[in-house]
This record gives structure tokens, C-alpha cells and sequence, in this order.
């Protein structure tokens, strides 16, 4: 068919062999990334005692478990993947709108981790050769990046690369691999943690930052709206992976297992261990990289560089290749496959300056996490609202595929759902363009600045009302 391939095409009943477990397992090894550990340490970089970035990160992924779970619905029911789902709000040729935003924001996801993977491979190759620190400027100053990390960097890349080549079956030795390494080294870290600050006492007892509850709130409504974005990309392509599910049950029941508990574990991890460093080294060192090169033993550094890269590029190519190549196929199901969808994400996602992004915990959460929150939550409030509300969770399958059916509205596009999108989008712009400093902050009221940090939010209910309101009238 022309809107199909063997990527979209329904799962048959008898491939649906995903229990509780299953999803279970694959939140926790989704869980347990180097990124989990970032965004938690740098809620402690940004002000926050350890109770408070671990009560933000739990209430974040609560929160985002319920599109999560809700999204997921449609895929276990009915074997369809995150594109074909969106056929159903959006239009058979519309729902590449949403699915291009998705594939973006996973092309960014991609260089963040490939650039977390090629930094470590740059301090494991610093420890012996010192002289790659010190390599001759190649690029401007305002790029942010050295002549070293470039070069790991591109390797990486490459190496990610190559995977894509050899097929998705090359990750799975390196899948388990991670599931058996990084519980193990998380948990030594966290041993170091403790006996280097001479228990979890002074660790503990490291006070907030915040002199007053409205600057502690000024920044925890900002960070929770990040913690609901850090998968806010999964909560709408869920279907990718509940397709394969053998009841309603097994996908929900999993995932609750398996999302707030392991990122609240390893964030816990991630929060004892920025804290500690604080007391030993007298400054705050919120990456896990830098933290691992002032380790004394060249060898423990080199092994645990080693063994961050290999987990990161495990858990890339599982998270943020597999998706995208789905939007991607989504486009043109005859022309683009698997493979042409990874070198895609693997271009986009080296143009989009990575290691700007995680330079530092404002960008990381004020301008990453928030932004693209900003985009997803619209989307999420439609699909949501267009299947349990508008359509009572009834699709007509075959109807999905076709040119002739209810999903192709006008042309292909359902013009109600692309404008509920932007009257979702657009409130968040305003705070956005302050906040990269596109506009100065005194030309936007403080109202409507302090909207973006609940962009997820504001674009979930603004979107999810506004189409209900359009498409229910349609209905009638």
C-alpha cells in the first residue's frame, strides 16, 4: 500500500508477546542513561537540597506515566505504531507533522547522547595522551568546541553510525551489556559518594540554595515542566512499543513499574553523588564524565570512559534511532527505510550543537527540555482528546491506510487538530524568545514570560481544549 511498509504496517496478534516485564525492563534500561543522571545532579546545581530534586523528579515522571500510559492504549489495542495513530487527529498526510516534531526532538536527543559518548572516549584518550587537550583551534570560538572533543566526537558519531548500517540486531549484545555494567558501576559511584563525604550524612544535610519559597518555586515549576519533557518524546511515540503488547494490562501495569521507580533510583544516585562533590572538591560537578577524570588510577578512568560510551551507544540506538526512523519512514513509507531514517537523525542530530545544550544546567533545562516541551505537549493533549473523547477509543484500522477513508479529511489534513497544534505552541513563544534572548525580557509582560516554564502544560490543556471544542462540533 502507499501509506505502508513493513515498519507501519499493524502487528498481527500472534507478534504481540510483550508481558508486564517486558515493558517494565525496558523502562528500566531506558531509565538508567547517563542523561538521567544529569538532569537530576543538575536540579542540585540549580539550588535544590536532595529532597527537593528527588520529589521533582518523581512528580515529573508520574505525571508523564498518564499520556504515557494513555497513548499506549491505542498501540496495544490495535497494533499500530506512534505514525499511524496520528492519522487519526491529524490526517494520513498531517500526521507527519507531529511525527516530524517527534523525530526532531529524538535527533536531539541523539547528539546529546553522542556527544556524552565521545567526551568520554576523549578523557579515556587524554589519560594517555595528554597532548589531544591541547590540539590547535579547527573551529571558531563561538562554536564552544575543542579540536579533541570534535575528533572523539566525529568518532562516536560514526561509530552510531555504523550500527544503523549493520541493522537494529547489532545492539542487542551491547543492550544486555549495559542492563548488567550500569546498575553495577551506578552503584560503585554511589559507594564512592558516600565514603569520600564521610557518609550520606553531610551529603544529606547540604542545605538548598534558595533564600525564600517564591525563588525555590520561580525554579521548581520550570524543572518539573523539564522532568515531564525528559519523556515527553515517549509518552507519544509509546505506541511504538506497546504495538507489541498481549493486553492493555501488561503495558500499563509495566510501564508504572518500571518509569517512576528507576528514574527516581538513579536519579537518588545522580543527586548523592553531585552533592558529595560539592563536600570533596569544593565545587558542584554535575556531568559524570568530568566527575570520572579526577579519578587518580588511569585505568579506572579509561575503564569507566569505556563503559559510558558503550552504554550510551546502546542506549542511543534503542531510544533515539528506532522512533525517528519510524517519523521518518512516515513520510515516504516506499522510499525511506530503517537505515536512511538513523543517517538522518544521525546528521540533524550532529547540527544541532549538543554540547552547547548540556554545557551547562540553564540551557539543559530552560532551553532543551522546556523548548521542546513546548512542542509535544500540544500534540499530546490532541491525540489523547481525539481517541478517548472524540472517537471513544474506535478506529477503524484499514481506514488509517487509505485515501478514500474518515482519516483523510481534507486533502490528507485535518486542518481542526494543525490549528489546535499552533494555538498550543504559540504562548510558550513569547517566554522562549526571552529565554534565548531573541527578545529582551522587559518587552514581554512577566505574565506572559512565566507561561513557558509550564510549557508542557499550557500546550496540553490549551491544545486538547481548543480541539475538542473544533473537532466535537465536526462530529455532530
Amino acid at each position: 500500500m502507499k501509506y505502508s511498509n513493513e515498519d507501519l504496517d499493524v502487528v498481527s496478534p500472534e507478534k504481540r508477546i510483550w508481558g508486564t516485564w517486558n515493558y517494565a525492563a525496558l523502562w528500566i534500561s531506558m531509565s538508567l542513561c547517563i542523561p538521567t543522571y544529569m538532569i537530576a545532579s543538575s536540579l542540585i546545581e540549580g539550588g535544590m537540597n536532595w529532597w527537593q530534586a528527588i520529589l521533582t523528579v518523581f512528580l515529573g515522571n508520574a505525571i508523564v506515566l498518564v499520556p504515557m500510559v494513555l497513548n499506549g492504549d491505542a498501540g496495544a489495542r490495535y497494533g499500530i505504531s506512534f505514525p499511524v495513530f496520528a492519522r487519526a487527529s491529524f490526517g494520513i498526510l498531517g500526521a507527519n507533522i507531529p511525527a516530524m516534531l517527534r523525530a526532531i526532538v529524538a535527533c536531539g536527543w541523539f547528539g546529546i547522547q553522542t556527544w556524552i559518548g565521545g567526551y568520554a572516549i576523549f578523557h579515556a584518550i587524554k589519560i594517555w595522551l595528554p597532548g589531544i587537550a591541547t590540539l590547535p583551534r579547527i573551529f571558531p570560538i563561538s562554536f564552544g568546541l575543542e579540536t579533541g572533543p570534535a575528533i572523539t566526537f566525529f568518532i562516536f558519531w560514526l561509530v552510531n553510525m555504523f550500527v544503523v548500517y549493520k541493522g537494529i540486531d547489532s545492539i542487542r549484545k551491547l543492550l544486555v551489556f549495559k542492563a548488567i555494567f550500569l546498575p553495577f558501576a551506578a552503584g560503585s559511584l554511589l559507594l564512592w559518594a558516600i565514603i569520600a563525604a564521610n557518609g550520606l550524612g553531610p551529603i544529606l544535610s547540604q542545605p538548598s540554595k534558595f533564600s525564600s519559597t517564591t525563588e525555590f518555586l520561580h525554579f521548581f515549576f520550570p524543572a518539573l515542566t523539564g522532568m515531564v519533557g525528559f519523556w515527553a518524546t515517549l509518552s507519544l511515540n509509546i505506541p511504538d512499543f506497546t504495538r507489541y503488547a498481549k493486553s492493555q494490562k501488561a503495558q500499563a501495569l509495566g510501564q508504572l513499574i518500571g518509569l517512576p521507580p528507576s528514574m527516581t533510583a538513579f536519579a537518588f544516585i545522580g543527586v548523592v553523588v553531585t552533592s558529595a562533590t560539592t563536600i570533596v572538591y569544593g565545587t558542584t560537578i554535575w556531568d559524570p564524565v568530568d566527575l570520572a577524570g579526577k579519578f587518580d588510577s588511569p585505568l579506572i578512568v579509561t575503564f569507566a570512559m569505556l563503559a559510558v560510551a558503550l552504554s550510551t551507544l546502546a542506549t542511543n540506538i534503542a531510544a533515539n534511532i528506532v522512533s525517528p526512523a519510524n517519523d521518518f519512514s512516515n513520510l515516504s513509507p516506499s522510499k525511506i527505510d530503517f537505515k536512511k531514517g538513523g543517517y538522518i537523525t544521525g546528521v540533524i542530530g550532529a547540527l544541532i550543537f549538543p554540547w552547547k545544550l548540556v554545557s551547562d544546567p540553564n540551557g539543559y533545562i530552560f532551553t532543551w527540555l522546556l523548548a521542546y516541551s513546548s512542542l509535544l505537549g500540544p500534540i499530546g493533549g490532541i491525540l489523547i482528546v481525539d481517541y478517548f473523547f472524540i472517537r471513544r477509543k474506535v478506529l477503524v484500522v484499514e481506514e488509517l491506510y487509505s485515501e478514500t477513508g474518515r482519516y483523510w479529511y481534507k486533502n490528507g489534513f485535518n486542518y481542526h487538530a494543525i490549528f489546535s497544534l499552533l494555538a498550543g505552541i504559540i504562548p510558550n513563544v513569547p517566554g522562549f524568545l526571552t529565554t534565548i534572548k531573541v527578545l529582551p525580557s522587559e518587552a514581554i509582560p512577566i505574565f506572559i514570560q512565566s507561561l513557558y516554564h509550564y510549557a508542557w502544560f499550557v500546550g496540553f490543556t490549551v491544545s486538547g481544549i481548543l480541539y475538542y471544542f473544533l473537532q466535537s462540533k465536526e462530529s455532530k
